[in-house]
């Protein structure tokens, strides 16, 4: 009895696939049937396991889905070969930048050879398709707001009990601005040029990514002249507080009356704020878990304040020309190179700065960004050079440095 059922079994088996979703069909028909209640579970089980796997392969699909399942396959296998291949090039991009650092650090020349000069693979296979069917999407998890510029004095008056004298006008913060980057080092050109390049010209000095040039919804923290992020601006506080101080005691000791001690109050604050941003060490990282705490957006206001701010903006570029003079280079940096390391961070940006013109033209951009940032940047990967990328950082310096605010601060110096 148990062998013919197997041999009836593997007949029918046989007759289906052979018959294809029709002979299916039936079957599925004959199991919702009074003669399926007479068969053995075992040989209910393998039918419905049968029917199971021939409706995963897409059997009952209407022609949309079955063409969006075999675009998905195409979209995933060239996805698969591309990764594959980038994903190559990318850890030799990685290598050459840890040989380069390990030559730097024991005083060796850097060379050509030390670059990857292929350009990366760039995907342009065909795009994920768009499922016909509804599909559960994966929650994502809410994003925090950013904080804007009313987030930020919240937060100085709640734990600070402190609120940033605002200047009067633009143009007074354009003075003083201008009168502290001359005093501390930077030329007009530099200043200019960068707070034309990052602000397109026109920006306030409590211009926030996002909510600028009719942009209704802000992208970052990143505020004013030099575009500082909360975290620049904690780090700063650690790094070049005890500066801040020794300027702020010096207005304090010259200035009498209510003005004076208003003046009291701010050094007492900013003396709090200096001790709190260096209570951690002194790693982008650690400063960058106080700048996503309201203690971080208070300290980020002071980029509002008419003495305080200045300072941080200046010495957001500053650091940077400092920086490549600690590295033995002391040649004045343009304003494009100086951008390039108030973009990449000194380290990358001094690699850049200190090639000759001639790896310049040959050193893809590519060397020096991590993958996903390289890919969802448009400008690097259009300007794929050293040379290029500086070239229409120049020229879109040019472009925005004849716009009003450029001109007003250039003025100002």
């Amino acid at each position: 009895m148990h062998r013919s059922i197997r041999n009836g079994l593997t007949v029918s088996f046989a007759v289906s696939l052979a018959l294809g979703p029709i002979a299916l069909l039936l079957l599925a028909s004959a199991a919702r049937g009074g003669e399926a209640d007479a068969l053995p579970p075992a040989v209910r089980d393998a039918k419905a396991q049968l029917l199971s796997q021939f409706f995963a392969q897409g059997g009952g699909a209407s022609p949309a889905v079955l063409e969006y399942r075999r675009k998905l396959q195409e979209y995933q296998a060239a996805r698969a070969a591309f990764d594959e291949e980038a994903g190559a090039y990318w850890s030799q991009i990685s290598e050459k930048r840890k040989g380069r650092n390990a030559k730097r650090r024991s005083g060796q020349q850097v060379t050509l050879d030390d670059y990857v000069l292929e350009h990366p693979p760039l995907y342009n296979g065909p795009k994920r398709p768009v499922n016909p069917e509804p599909e559960e999407t994966p929650e994502r998890p809410t994003r925090k707001p950013i904080p804007v510029v009313a987030d930020l004095l919240q937060a100085a008056r709640e734990l600070y009990q402190f609120t940033p004298q605002r200047p009067s006008s633009e143009l007074e913060f354009k003075r003083a601005y201008a009168r502290y980057a001359l005093a501390s080092g930077l030329t007009r050109e530099q200043a200019v040029r960068v707070y034309s390049f990052e602000t397109g010209g026109t920006g306030s000095y409590d211009v926030q990514a996002g909510i600028e040039h009719g942009g209704k919804r802000a992208i970052s923290t990143a505020m004013g002249y030099n575009q500082l992020l909360t975290t620049n601006s904690v780090e700063l506080l650690a790094e070049q507080g005890h500066e801040f101080i020794r300027a702020l005691s010096g207005k304090v000791a010259q200035t009498s009356g209510p003005a004076r001690q208003s003046l009291e109050h701010k050094l007492a604050v900013l003396k709090k704020m200096v001790a709190h941003a260096k209570s951690v060490p002194d790693t982008w990282s650690e400063h960058e878990k106080i700048g996503n705490t309201a203690q971080g957006w208070a300290m980020h206001a002071m980029v509002l304040d008419i003495d305080i701010g200045p300072m941080l903006q200046t010495h957001k570029l500053l650091t940077s020309v400092l920086f490549a003079r600690a590295k033995g280079y002391t040649r004045p940096l343009t304003a494009a190179e100086l951008e390039m390391m108030n973009l990449t961070g000194d380290g990358t940006g001094l690699d850049m700065v200190t090639m000759p013109q001639v790896m310049r033209e040959q050193v893809p951009t590519s060397n020096f960004f991590q993958r996903g940032g390289y890919e969802r940047n448009p400008v690097a990967i259009r300007h794929n050079t050293v040379a290029k990328l500086l070239a229409i950082t120049d020229t879109r310096m040019d472009s925005n440095s004849s716009k009003p605010g450029a001109r007003e601060l250039a003025g100002a110096f």
